[in-house]
């Protein structure tokens, strides 16, 4: 399965730095660091890692871990890899610049289905706006003069303007939008799993409503083409990260050379090399049985 992505490539753009920024309305954003530097990377070269990190994020939350130690977990994730590009994943189209409204298929985070472009640029620019021009289906833009985001407009001056306007320095994402998504594949990780361990000792009821949890994951399909390099290679056309996530996320969920797993020790999500795999490492497995043995003992002395 994970041939598919070996011979694939697509880019996006991470910073070195970011931090948590408070709005006027008190709300909290995820934004690149005033003087960080963005990076060009493929972020096929990252799966399975990507992926996995993204899912253990979510079982910290899952899990109801401390505040400060999610916002760490979430912060490292955003720095490895960049923020999860939601003002083009959640629109039905990443080039909504090019229409007269955005249109918004049924999310968790915005409920209207349609929104005044300016409006819709708002909820992600709440610091510094991008100098945007917009009159019907005709937009334009003026790079500040950073000679990055100059370097980074050029790059990706042939994807979609949001795309590129989502790589800005001023760009930013509201961290409980953020943390949510996290939340949402880890949830969807653990119905996965659940619904096969636990198949024999529930109902048709409860089955059902573990398929139906499965069956509302999913999200605008991206496009590919294939670019002639040094040998043919699939070019995923992904406008957000979290699109690409959710596509690896789902290559791997269905895989059974190498399932997803949740380490029954420490409840870390793991590769598998085999469907029943219940540790992610020896040293798991080692502490389960000494703290299952420990258990034991102390009841034979109860007794």
């Amino acid at each position: 399965m994970m041939n598919l992505f070996e011979q694939s490539r697509s880019h996006w753009v991470r910073y070195d730095r970011y931090e948590l920024k408070t709005a006027e309305d008190g709300r909290r954003y995820i934004t690149p660091a005033k003087d960080a530097k963005p990076d060009v990377y493929n972020p096929m070269k990252e799966v399975p890692g990507m992926v996995l990190d993204a899912l253990n994020v979510g079982m910290l939350m899952m899990g109801g871990k401390a505040e400060a130690e999610t916002e760490k977990a979430v912060l490292e994730f955003v720095t490895r890899y960049g923020l999860l590009g939601l003002m083009t994943a959640l629109p039905t189209t990443s080039s909504f610049m090019d229409y007269e409204a955005v249109y918004l298929p049924k999310n968790h985070f915005i409920k209207k289905e349609t929104m005044e472009t300016e409006d819709y640029l708002a909820l992600f620019y709440p610091f510094d706006k991008l100098d945007v021009v917009k009159q019907g289906v005709e937009s334009g833009w003026t790079v500040s003069g950073d000679r990055a985001m100059i370097a980074l407009t050029m790059t990706f001056m042939d994807e979609p303007m949001a795309k590129t306007m989502s790589f800005q320095r001023e760009y930013a994402e509201p961290y409980d939008w953020v943390v949510q998504q996290f939340k949402d594949w880890a949830f969807t990780l653990t119905t996965s799993i659940l619904y096969y361990n636990d198949y024999d000792s529930i109902d048709e009821d409860a089955r059902g409503l573990y398929r139906k949890a499965m069956a509302a994951f999913g999200g605008i399909t991206p496009s590919y083409h294939i670019e002639l390099l040094d040998k043919p290679t699939i070019y995923w056309d992904f406008h957000s990260l979290l699109l690409g996530v959710q596509m690896m996320f789902s290559f791997l969920l269905v895989d059974e050379a190498k399932p997803l797993r949740l380490c029954k020790h420490c409840q870390k999500v793991f590769l598998g090399n085999r469907s029943n795999a219940a540790f992610c490492s020896a040293r798991c497995k080692n502490q389960h049985n000494v703290y299952k043995s420990r258990g034991k003992n102390k009841d034979e002395d109860d007794e």
